[in-house]
């Protein structure tokens, strides 16, 4: 049984540690409709809003007449929001987008987000979707980044047993220059962390050899990849590979590796909640989401790997599981995920976190 006034007090005190971005996409003019004759469509998410411009773009020259006012989220930022308002009798989003797969179904299985049946979503694996409540938009793995002018020589390490023996050499070149989640700060970090708990048993020694090397932690991707690109830090472990080939374009100096042992995969979680604004906006965006052309954009332009099947390219889900077959470890949309957010478990796992990290 989850004890939810615990939880809630919890992630009330990690909320606020980012405030949150409002971002407005205005009505075209060629749409010929002024502001109070316009549809508004509010959304909470945890993607970056500029990897969600071609996104919203593509949904508004289907719906012009429809304004987006777009909230940039961190995931305990976005779930805490949507319960307080909604406990408070208020109106919130009228879809909500998450990394945080675990506070995702949570809202869902606590009776947060509504149930809409959607034609788009029968093309959906049957473990991307849950009860027609939350669905999977994506199909993301987490990798390891590296600065390629520092392992020019030697080769980054392939596999986690490769890097527990590169740590294992205490390299003064290597000492606070890896980079990993604060599962303490990010939702998602705590999910990545669980897994790769689950998936690989050397995990606490891995952990013990990142605190003898100084890791540094940090609650999102982007500020890892950006220091690994820069040459400040030269190993990432566990970032969003999505957001890694973003830069990766960009910058000739990271390099990308999908481990070869096993590679988590996970996907944005999109819900409706029970009390958006306007819920029949939010399921025409989600509908938008699911559908061909969505999956297509978030295929070629915002390269998170779409999970439609007649979506074709190098960033889809079919492709990558063409490249690694069952190296990969994609994370099952369901009540499993809420494991970790009883409290007993989470303290227990933060504690040998903790310990571990500390050398102990």
């Amino acid at each position: 049984m989850f004890r939810t006034a615990a939880i809630a007090m919890f992630l009330l005190c990690l909320a606020g540690s980012a405030a949150a971005e409002r971002h407005e996409f205005p009505v075209s003019p060629a749409a010929g409709v002024g502001p109070e004759e316009a549809s508004v469509l509010v959304v909470y998410s945890s993607l970056d809003v500029d990897n969600a411009r071609p996104l919203i773009a593509a949904f508004q020259s289907r719906h012009p007449a429809t304004r987006v006012v777009y909230h940039d989220l961190q995931s305990v930022d976005l779930y805490d929001r949507i319960l307080r308002e909604t406990r408070a009798g208020k109106a919130t989003a009228d879809i909500a987008i998450s990394s945080a797969m675990d506070l995702q179904m949570k809202l869902a299985n606590d009776g947060y987000a509504l149930q809409r049946r959607l034609p788009e979503a029968t093309v959906l694996p049957s473990w991307a979707s849950w009860r027609d409540e939350v669905y999977g938009i994506t199909f993301e793995p987490t990798v390891l980044v590296y600065h390629k002018p520092s392992f020019a020589e030697s080769g980054p390490p392939r596999t986690r047993a490769d890097l527990i023996a590169l740590l294992e050499r205490r390299d003064p070149k290597l000492f606070g220059r890896i980079a990993t989640y604060d599962p303490e700060r990010s939702g998602f970090g705590l999910l990545v962390l669980a897994r790769d708990a689950e998936h690989y048993p050397d995990f606490w020694q891995l952990v013990r050899l990142f605190g003898d090397n100084g890791v540094k932690l940090y609650s999102n991707s982007a500020a890892i990849i950006d220091r690994v690109a820069r040459g400040k830090f030269v190993l990432g472990y566990n970032p969003l590979g999505s957001y890694a080939a973003e830069r990766a374009a960009r910058d000739k100096a990271l390099g990308i590796l999908l481990p070869e042992d096993y590679t988590v995969v996970f996907s944005r979680l999109a819900l409706i909640p029970k009390a958006a604004r306007s819920p029949e906006m939010g399921a025409v965006f989600l509908q938008f989401l699911l559908s061909e052309r969505g999956q297509q954009i978030i295929a070629t332009d915002l390269r998170m790997n779409a999970l439609h099947p007649r979506v074709t390219g190098p960033h889809t889900a079919g492709a990558l599981r063409t490249r690694l077959g069952s190296r990969l470890r994609p994370i099952r949309v369901g009540p499993g995920l809420l494991v970790y957010l009883d409290q007993v478990k989470r303290r227990r796992l933060l504690k040998r976190w903790n310990q571990a990290l500390g050398g102990r």
